[in-house]
């Protein structure tokens, strides 16, 4: 080999590798980012993957999936770090960012909401933190995977409570008490004591959310029997949310132990990760994400899922981690816990007691969720297999992030971007842009960096969709590179008629672009194209939304102020107990008669309907 080829290369960087702890980085022929590890001692680790005799290979004793990385593996480098703990760190930060081939991403690392409340205030309420709370005696529920604002507006819903912080701090009673919704301590309309009462019920019903959906039920048949069947809906939805948290909260193994119990189960070329959290002897909620199964190591993805769920301190932290197999580096992990919690978090694999019990209760979650996302998701498979075919993309595009651009009358410039995953459109990490470019490349240019700067916190996709053509690929193609992420690009451009974007559903005949600027002229009825068109079309009316939305609430907020019999007053109390515009434009004409009387009630809603029709 001479001294110019790449393997000869990599064989003489590993003689070089220094034998302290640190990150390790292979690449392919293509500078393409393969995989990401750490390591206590980088040269005794990286060694490891190779033979030297009698030629320069892999390892014989690597696994299928080991073996074929370092088959493709052609460079390498690295990075030193000052303990083994923080490589464990470098680590799972920079597979976040760059995606590599050969890595598991996980992306549930978001910090779940929590209910509290101080039992040391003279009137007590309830309220929803992500974070610890910097004072004494406060006490939490959680974490709620779903539901917990469905939970606390039924609270208040339901129970006569201080609804907002700045009542405590007032001495006039407000609209609150004028629709018996609170009890004005404020203006020493009730007792300590007899406000101890309503809070205990209150209390009892969050720990027992049957005593929610049954208020809630009562409603939604009131609601039904008055024909006010859209009102009735968002009641029902509120009850399956909760109905959720109560299913759980009937398991009951272990007493008055905080645990959080992980399981993995494969079937169908995908993998799931799934997590119960038990609080106080009680399975209060759980996560779980699924993945393409590319024959992962399982270690790997508990050790990934545990520094990112534990990555920021939470209220309420588990005393000990339930897994159904022994990790090589439970003592590093274990270290990392009681660093990033302040607390020994003991990592266990129970083979015995009610512990066990508790991991194969997790075990049939996970397998029962699989199959329910295969059931649903089988169609979205097979094009994604026939995508990746047709394109010659690195991975089956499970989860896609589209882009688009707009503007009002070329002012106002803004970007949206939707994210598409088995089969669904997830809302919660769509994005809004404000941009500044003068052009849609410019814009698209903006829009695409800040989401690649965004990398760390949200990771990249298999694929981005872009709304253009060439040179929308162009410009993604070379900041995907700079950013060093593995992610595939397309661009859809679509068919123009008489110099305008043609967007009939079945008839459009869009052409698909790839970084080879090759088109692809599929037929209106390839479903394929449909699924592209589909994706696209949603990041176009959540870009056009956008101005929209605006638009009308600014509409709204005057036409409000015109109405007449609408003072200053009556419009404080509105927004004193809707909260915003939008939520009064949603509030039905009882809940505004109850503030401001029937005549400005039926005046502000005909004037809000009115404003959606058109």
């Amino acid at each position: 080999m001479s001294a110019d080829n790449p393997l000869q290369m990599l064989q003489n960087v590993l003689k070089e590798l220094p034998q302290t702890s640190g990150v390790y980085e292979f690449f392919d022929s293509h500078q393409r980012l393969l995989y990401i590890g750490k390591a206590k001692n980088l040269r005794k680790r990286v060694q490891n993957y190779f033979k030297q005799s009698p030629q320069f290979a892999p390892s014989s004793n690597l696994s299928p999936r080991v073996y074929k990385m370092i088959q493709e593996t052609q460079y390498l480098r690295y990075l030193l770090t000052n303990s083994e703990q923080d490589a464990l760190i470098l680590e799972n930060s920079l597979i976040k960012q760059l995606k590599p081939k050969y890595n598991i991403l996980l992306r549930d690392d978001k910090t779940y909401p929590y209910i509290y409340y101080n039992p040391n205030e003279d009137f007590p309420r309830f309220d929803i933190t992500r974070k610890i709370l910097h004072q004494k005696h406060i006490r939490y529920f959680g974490p709620y995977t779903i539901g917990a604002k469905e939970i606390l507006d039924s609270l208040y819903e339901f129970f006569p409570l201080v609804q907002k912080k700045a009542c405590l701090h007032s001495q006039k009673s407000c609209l609150f008490y004028q629709i018996k919704r609170c009890p004005a301590p404020c203006e020493q309309k009730i007792t300590k004591e007899e406000y101890a009462t309503h809070f205990k019920k209150a209390l009892q019903a969050l720990q027992k959310p049957s005593i929610i959906i049954q208020l809630l039920t009562s409603k939604m048949q009131q609601l039904a029997q008055s024909l006010r069947f859209e009102e009735a809906q968002k009641i029902k939805e509120r009850i399956n949310k909760i109905k959720y948290i109560k299913h759980y909260s009937q398991i009951d193994i272990a007493k008055s132990e905080n645990i959080d119990i992980a399981h993995i189960w494969k079937d169908n070329g995908h993998i799931i990760l799934m997590w119960l959290y038990m609080r106080n002897g009680k399975i209060v909620s759980h996560s779980h994400e699924i993945f393409k199964d590319k024959m992962f190591d399982e270690e790997e993805i508990f050790k990934q899922s545990i520094i990112n769920r534990f990555s920021q301190p939470m209220p309420i932290t588990p005393t000990e981690i339930l897994l159904p197999r022994a990790i090589a580096d439970k003592e590093l992990l274990q270290n990392y816990l009681k660093e990033h919690c302040q607390k020994d978090i003991k990592i266990h694999s129970p083979t015995q007691s009610s512990k066990k019990k508790l991991l194969e209760l997790c075990m049939l979650n996970a397998k029962e969720n699989l199959k329910i996302h295969l059931q649903e998701s089988i169609n979205t498979r097979d094009i994604a297999y026939k995508i990746q075919e047709l394109f010659n993309l690195q991975d089956i595009p499970y989860r896609i992030e589209c882009f688009d651009t707009s503007h009002f009358q070329k002012q106002s410039p803004v970007g949206a971007m939707v994210v598409f995953e088995d089969n669904n459109f997830i809302k919660k990490d769509y994005r809004h842009y404000k941009l500044e470019g003068l052009n849609e490349y410019a814009q698209m240019r903006e829009m695409l960096t800040r989401r690649c700067l965004d990398f760390k916190n949200n990771p990249p996709p298999d694929l981005w969709l872009l709304d253009g053509g060439i040179g929308q690929i162009n410009i993604a193609q070379e900041l995907i590179k700079h950013y060093g992420a593995n992610t595939d690009i397309l661009a859809i451009s679509k068919e123009k008629l008489d110099s305008k974007a043609h967007r009939s559903k079945g008839a459009s005949k869009d052409i698909l672009w790839d970084i080879s600027h090759k088109p692809y002229a599929l037929q209106p009825t390839d479903l394929r194209l449909q699924f592209f068109q589909r994706i696209r079309d949603e990041a176009h009316r959540f870009a056009i939304s956008y101005h929209r939305k605006k638009k009308r609430k600014e509409d709204i907020n005057l036409k409000l102020l015109e109405i007449k019999g609408l003072g200053q007053q009556k419009l404080k109390a509105l927004l004193a107990y809707f909260g915003t515009f939008d939520a009064i434009a949603q509030a039905s004409t009882e809940e505004l008669t109850n503030i401001v009387g029937q005549k400005i009630a039926q005046q502000i809603k005909d004037y809000c309907l009115h404003s959606q029709a058109i």
